[in-house]
């Protein structure tokens, strides 16, 4: 198998007229899927010429979004998503740095950014899936394709305020969903509940392993996320089984008491990943779904689907971490300190991943990339390209990772080193604290606490007092109604270092 696309049409034969995509305004079934998808990619293939080149898609949460993403794969060339709702100066920027063959905008109806630029050719999937497909030129792009092209780029922010377009590979994703569907009992008969952004790489189990499975995804509508009450009658009313979501996304439920008057029935798995899991939210949700499987995934944008894996299998308290877990199959970690030697209990390093799921790089990049994905240290026999994730790990004394800190979220405060994630699981781990987000302002010397919640500071310190020491104890504490998040649902932390003249 070389392409994704081969997933479409196993499913189309298999289950032709089983709904694989709904949104809250329409559906599509395998069949039809295939046949639009062939349209478009043939069509788009027909006009441009090109293989392997990028195409921006202005998606939104709909059906017709995943049709044009897939239509750009099977044009044999790879779909940058970006969302439509994008502020037109950061379009730019992402036009700039990727220089896409073409832009897909998926429906007439979506609208446009006011920035579309002239010498880019602009496409509509709705017009491009209603022409016929040229099946000959389909074979062609087959023929000539390899498991190693590009299939999507996903843009992240960059420190230097350019987006990173981050490649990966149909190999990447033909490796990873038969693992990750068999390790977790994904089925044809699953629903999956997509949260994530298609901008965003999560959403990517959610797209192809509904592809994979012959399954079905219902993609939840912005809107439900502010209506609690909405949420849960729509994943009742679409039967969803299975829930692949952000962390952020599953504590705005859990901080909103969402399913306490109505609960979904049918939810079997919750997986979730972005950043480390509240214990306090996640005994929330364990109390809605005590027989529910739950499971900590790991992995960065830079590695496809994820890399390491947790199914919760005790009880934690609320000042714990959950453990990383093991590897899938064909990926692997390495923990190394600073002499770029495995760490031993107790010691805290940088994580490296290596495997089949690392993305190609960054695309028209190559010092950004030279940067991240680096020769193995353990290895100076032959090349082996592993990708260095700027995240902190320790290992227990049972032989667990736990995830630390981001290596930018590191400071040196009166002499001593504080992992500033550490100090905000101390806080949230409170009653009557949501969420918490701690930033340093170097010029001042202060650390800064944003939190939700009502307590008052000298309350929250009272609390810290028992259980960390003081230089570790933040000297200043705000209360926010919400903590804001970026489009993806993590927490801002740009915007809080902004707010604390960081």
């Amino acid at each position: 198998m070389k392409s994704v696309i081969e997933y479409l049409d196993n499913s189309a034969q298999r289950f032709p007229d089983k709904v694989a995509y709904s949104d809250d305004k329409t559906e599509i079934t395998f069949s039809s899927l295939s046949e639009a998808v062939n349209s478009i990619g043939s069509n788009l293939y027909s006009s441009l010429h090109a293989r392997n080149t990028p195409i921006v898609v202005l998606v939104d949460r709909d059906v017709n979004s995943v049709i044009a993403m897939l239509g750009v794969a099977a044009s044999g060339n790879f779909y940058v998503p970006v969302s439509i709702d994008q502020p037109s100066d950061r379009l730019q920027t992402i036009f700039e740095q990727v220089k896409p063959a073409a832009i897909v905008i998926p429906s007439k109806e979506s609208g446009a950014s006011a920035f579309m630029p002239e010498s880019v050719p602009l496409f509509y999937g709705d017009e491009l899936k209603n022409l016929p497909a040229d099946h000959s030129i389909l074979q062609a792009i087959r023929k000539e394709s390899l498991d190693t092209d590009p299939l999507f780029a996903i843009c992240t922010s960059g420190s230097t305020g350019v987006p990173k377009a981050v490649v990966k590979s149909h190999r990447s994703v033909l490796e990873f969903i038969p693992s990750f569907a068999e390790i977790f009992g994904f089925t044809s008969d699953e629903v999956f509940g997509n949260q994530a952004p298609f901008e965003f790489d999560v959403s990517t189990k959610d797209i192809y392993t509904t592809l994979y499975c012959g399954a079905s995804a219902f993609i939840i509508p912005k809107s439900c996320f502010t209506m609690p009450k909405k949420l849960a009658t729509a994943l009742d009313e679409k039967n969803v089984t299975a829930l692949v979501w952000a962390v952020s996304a599953l504590c705005v439920v859990s901080g909103l008491k969402a399913f306490k008057h109505t609960k979904p029935a049918r939810i079997q798995k919750v997986l979730f990943s972005g950043e480390v899991m509240p214990i306090k939210h996640l005994n929330v949700w364990r109390e809605y779904y005590p027989d529910a499987l739950f499971v900590n995934l790991y992995g960065p944008t830079e590695s496809t689907g994820n890399c390491m894996y947790y199914a919760v299998d005790r009880e934690f308290e609320t000042d714990e971490t959950l453990p990383l877990g093991i590897h899938f199959p064909n990926s692997n970690i390495l923990v190394l300190n600073e002499e770029h030697k495995p760490i031993k209990p107790g010691e805290i390093g940088e994580i490296y991943i290596r495997g089949t799921s690392l993305a190609l790089g960054y695309y028209r990049d190559p010092k950004r990339t030279a940067e991240a994905f680096v020769q193995n240290p353990l290895n100076s026999c032959y090349p082996e390209i592993v990708y260095r994730t700027g995240d902190l790990a320790t290992l227990d004394e049972t032989g667990e990772y736990r995830f630390a800190a981001r290596r930018d979220f590191q400071i040196k405060h009166m002499g001593h080193r504080i992992e500033l994630e550490e100090l905000e699981m101390h806080i949230n781990s409170i009653d009557g604290i949501g969420r918490s987000c701690c930033v340093y302002n170097a010029a001042s010397k202060k650390i800064i606490c944003y939190y939700e919640g009502a307590l008052t500071a000298k309350e929250i310190i009272g609390e810290l007092n028992a259980k960390l020491p003081k230089y570790m104890i933040p000297n200043r504490f705000e209360s926010l109604d919400a903590l804001p998040t970026t489009p993806n649902g993590k927490l801002d932390r740009r915007k809080m270092q902004a707010l604390a003249g960081a």
